[in-house]
């Protein structure tokens, strides 16, 4: 697959020039025009990107007739705001080379894994439509998902409720509450976060289900429609959840409200 750098003559605040200092998209297109396609942001804490939710994910949507790109952030040493400048130059990039890729640009959504789940939750409340005057076309591209897909997503930084591991290598061991609140998800939906589909296991012993229910209470009290899914058992981390008799239905679910939108076949 070929990769794309976000940044080919170096990231904001790179710390170095290797991989992990330079961000990228891997896309995975299916024929045709005017196809809809979904950033894809593996999970891994903020400390890596766990393989299993980024490609094999970006598969199973090609046979949605979804395009699909895995994205490479950045994670530790990095902190915010790296990951989210990564996910929002990425959305501007696909945007701005749309017709190559075959893609709609008003039908781009962002789907996230647990730390991935949050980056995507954050791209979809802390976005701008571009810059009208920016000397660049890039700059002039918005970086708001159409739609958003939740898997087991850390939502907030709020203590008792967020992954600790998460919020550590994103915020530092000390953050300012004002920051804490910013990078919580539930107090940062507005009427205009995009139509969300959010799913999440009832005994996650790692990324409490409260996460899920708080973004959907918010989204409800905003007026944004959404889907949630709250399945009985099962591990952290699951990705597609192949194998599982009942979790794995997310999938299917999911397909479902894609199609529901307009965006999956």
């Amino acid at each position: 697959m070929e990769t794309l750098l976000l940044w080919p003559e170096g990231a904001p605040g790179a710390l170095g020039s290797s991989e992990e200092d330079c961000p990228a998209i891997t896309p995975y297109q299916v024929e045709g025009k005017g196809n809809a396609a979904v950033l894809i942001c593996p999970g891994g804490g903020y400390w890596l990107r766990a393989d299993h939710e980024g490609g094999p994910v970006a598969e199973w949507l090609n046979t949605l007739g979804i395009s699909a790109f895995v994205l490479r952030y950045r994670v530790a040493p990095y902190q915010y705001p790296s990951a989210l400048q990564d996910a929002q130059r990425a959305l501007r990039t696909i945007r701005l080379r749309a017709d190559e890729y075959g893609i709609d640009p008003g039908r781009l959504g962002i789907l996230g894994f647990s730390a991935g789940g949050h980056l995507a939750s954050t791209a979809s409340s802390l976005f701008d439509r571009g810059n009208p005057e920016a000397g660049e076309e890039l700059d002039r591209q918005s970086c708001r998902p159409d739609f958003s897909i939740l898997c087991y997503p850390v939502i907030s930084m709020m203590e008792g409720v967020t992954h600790e591991g998460s919020k550590a290598n994103l915020l530092g061991e000390h953050p300012a509450e004002e920051l804490v609140r910013q990078l919580s998800g539930e107090l940062q939906v507005t009427a205009d976060t995009p139509p969300t589909f959010l799913w999440h296991t009832a005994d996650d012993e790692s990324v409490p289900v409260e996460n899920s229910l708080l973004l959907a209470a918010a989204l409800r009290q905003q007026g944004v429609p959404f889907d949630l899914h709250v399945y009985t058992h099962g591990t952290h981390g699951l990705g597609l959840a192949t194998g599982e008799l009942h979790t794995s239905g997310w999938t299917g679910a999911c397909a479902s409200w894609l199609q529901m939108n307009g965006y999956g076949k």
